[in-house]
C-alpha cells in the first residue's frame, strides 16, 4: 500500500503573486519527469506576466530527479536572463546534490538560443560589450591557470609528455617550413625590388641589402612567422581540443585523474615556444636570400658584397629582439588556441567557430604585442 501511495502521489506547484509583483513558486510532492510538462507551462506563463522578483520554495519537495533539477536550473537561468531577482528557499540536500551534477554552462547556452528578435542599438552594443569583457575574463583565467601549469612543468620536467612535444614540434615547425620559406623568399624579393626602384634614383643600391635585413629581422620576420603559425597550428590546436571536448574525451581525462591543461595544453605551448624562434630564423634567412636574388641579378651586387652589407646592418640586439618577439608570439598563439578549444560547447559548428576565433584572436594579440614591443624597444636599449 505504501509503495502504491508513493507511486500515485504527484507533484504540486503553487504560484502566488504579491501586490508589488513579487512572485513565489512553491513546489511540493514529486518533481520528476512525468510531472514537468504542466509545471513548465505554468512557469512560462508566470515569466510572460513579468514578475518583479521570483522566489522558489522547495520546502515541500519529497522527491526530485535530474529532469526536475533541470527545470529548476532553467527557471533560474530564465530569471537571470530577464534580470529578475531570484532566490531558492528551503532546498533539500538531495535536490542540491542533483543540481550540482548538472552542467550550468550548457543550460545557460541552451537558454540563450532563442528566436531572433530585433534589438535596439544600445542593447546590441551592451550585449556585445558584455560578451567581449566576459571573453577577456575567461581568457585571463585560463592564461593564469596555464602559466601556473607551465611553471610546475618546468620545475618537474618528468611530468611533461615530451613525446607529444616532439610530435607537435614537427607539426608546427618542420611541416610549416616549405610554405614559410616560399612566403619569406617572395617577401624579401618584393621588398628589395620595390625599394631598388627608389634607391636607384640616388645611386644608393647598396642600401637595399640593409633595408631587407633590418625590416625582416626586426619586424616582418617574426610577424610573418607568427601569422603563419596562427593560421596553421593555432587553429589546429583549437580544433583538436574542441573535438575532444565535444566527444567528452576531456571529461574522461578528468575522471581518470589527469589535469587536462597540463595533459593537452602544456605540450603544445612548449612545442610552439621551441619551434617558432627557429622558424623566425628561417624566415629571416629566406627573405635575405630573396633580397640577394634581386641584388645579384638586378643591382649588379656580388654575393660577397651583399653578405657583407647585410652583416654590417644587423646587430645582436636586432636578433635578440626578434627572438623575444617570437617567443611571446608563440605563447600567445598556443595559449589562445588551447583556450578556444577548451571553451567549446556544442557540436561541429561550435568547433568551427572556436577554430575561427582562435585564428582571429591570435592575429589580434600578435599585432597588439608587436605594437607594445615597438614602444618598449624604442626606449629600452640592450
Amino acid at each position: 500500500m505504501k509503495e502504491a501511495e508513493r507511486e500515485n502521489k504527484k507533484g504540486s506547484l503553487a504560484i502566488s503573486m504579491g501586490e508589488k509583483g513579487e512572485a513565489r513558486l512553491s513546489f511540493g510532492g514529486r518533481l520528476c519527469l512525468g510531472d514537468l510538462k504542466a509545471m513548465k507551462e505554468r512557469v512560462d506563463a508566470l515569466f510572460a506576466a513579468g514578475p518583479k522578483s521570483l522566489t522558489v520554495d522547495l520546502g515541500g519537495l519529497e522527491k526530485a530527479d535530474s529532469a526536475g533539477g533541470l527545470l529548476l536550473l532553467e527557471t533560474e537561468e530564465e530569471a537571470r536572463r530577464r534580470s529578475t531577482p531570484f532566490e531558492f528557499l528551503n532546498m533539500p540536500p538531495g535536490v542540491r546534490g542533483i543540481i550540482d551534477l548538472l552542467d550550468r554552462k550548457a543550460i545557460k547556452a541552451r537558454a540563450e538560443v532563442r528566436p531572433a528578435r530585433s534589438e535596439g542599438f544600445f542593447q546590441a552594443v551592451g550585449v556585445t560589450s558584455l560578451g567581449f569583457f566576459d571573453d577577456i575574463g575567461q581568457s585571463l583565467t585560463f592564461g593564469g591557470t596555464l602559466l601556473s601549469e607551465i611553471v610546475l612543468s618546468i620545475m618537474h620536467p618528468s611530468s611533461v609528455r615530451w613525446k607529444d612535444v616532439i610530435v607537435y614540434m614537427k607539426k608546427v615547425g618542420v611541416d610549416g617550413i616549405p610554405i614559410l620559406a616560399l612566403i619569406s623568399f617572395l617577401m624579401g624579393l618584393i621588398i628589395a625590388f620595390m625599394s631598388s626602384l627608389q634607391l636607384k634614383q640616388f645611386g644608393a643600391n647598396m642600401y637595399v641589402a640593409s633595408l631587407v635585413a633590418i625590416a625582416m629581422v626586426r619586424e616582418l620576420g617574426p610577424i610573418i612567422t607568427a601569422i603563419l603559425v596562427a593560421g596553421r597550428s593555432g587553429s589546429a590546436f583549437a580544433a583538436e581540443i574542441g573535438t575532444m571536448v565535444v566527444n567528452e574525451e576531456v571529461d574522461a581525462l578528468t575522471t581518470m585523474g589527469f589535469n587536462p591543461i597540463r595533459f593537452l595544453a602544456v605540450p603544445k605551448v612548449f612545442a610552439a615556444v621551441l619551434t617558432v624562434p627557429l622558424l623566425t630564423f628561417f624566415s629571416d634567412l629566406f627573405a635575405i636570400l630573396g633580397g640577394m636574388t634581386v641584388g645579384i641579378l638586378g643591382l649588379d651586387l656580388t654575393f660577397h658584397t651583399y653578405t657583407e652589407l647585410t652583416s654590417w646592418a644587423l646587430t645582436v640586439t636586432d636578433l635578440m629582439n626578434g627572438v623575444i618577439k617570437s617567443i611571446v608570439f608563440a605563447i600567445l598563439i598556443a595559449g589562445i588556441g588551447c583556450q578556444r578549444g577548451f571553451s567549446v560547447r556544442g557540436g561541429a559548428q561550435a568547433v568551427g567557430n572556436a577554430t575561427t576565433s582562435a585564428v582571429v584572436s591570435g592575429l589580434f594579440l600578435i599585432i597588439v604585442a608587436d605594437s607594445t614591443f615597438a614602444v618598449i624597444f624604442n626606449y629600452v636599449s640592450w
